[in-house]
């Protein structure tokens, strides 16, 4: 079990549009297994690559009973609104009002390069955009609106794990 650890704001890989993943074997189920095994601490929903320091297209979720590893993932759908408070783990401790839609799905590739679609609606469906979102150097602070933004800044730069 490798729990690999979580990359802090102000990372620039975070700020990465990662690579897509192009051979499929040894590597890419190392990084599935390391994917799945950092998410596994309680609290987790989602983790991305680029959130353990690794620039390639792949995360991994499990919400609401679904469980697995996207590589190459592109959101090919998104219907409704849902608001609510959403955190992330490069972002610790800071939560706030993100819009999103209410249902989403991805289609990509599984570790061994089996096509895959994941969708869901409510928390799932934030996981799939929030996981989509790190794979283009995306963080959700980036989704806010801007006076709500502004805030989350001053609370960044405030935040003892901060440092830019």
């Amino acid at each position: 079990m490798t729990v690999r650890e979580i990359r802090l704001y102000g990372d620039p890989v975070l700020r990465t549009v990662t690579d897509a993943v192009t051979e499929f074997g040894e590597a890419s189920r190392a990084l599935a297994q390391d994917l799945l095994d950092t998410l596994d601490l309680p609290g987790r929903a989602g983790v991305a690559a680029p959130q353990i320091g690794v620039p390639l297209r792949a995360f991994s979720y499990d919400l609401e009973g679904q469980r697995g590893v996207v590589f190459n993932p592109v959101l090919v759908g998104t219907e409704g609104e849902q608001s609510g408070e959403e955190g992330c783990l490069s972002v610790p401790g800071l939560w706030f009002p993100t819009p999103r839609a209410a249902w989403a799905a991805v289609e990509g590739v599984d570790a061994e390069g089996e096509p895959v679609r994941v969708e869901g609606e409510g928390e799932l469906a934030r996981c799939l955009q929030h996981e989509t979102d790190h794979l283009d150097g995306i963080v959700y602070i980036h989704r806010l609106e801007p006076s709500t933004r502004r805030g989350a800044m001053r609370e960044i730069r405030r935040s003892a794990w901060f440092s830019a």
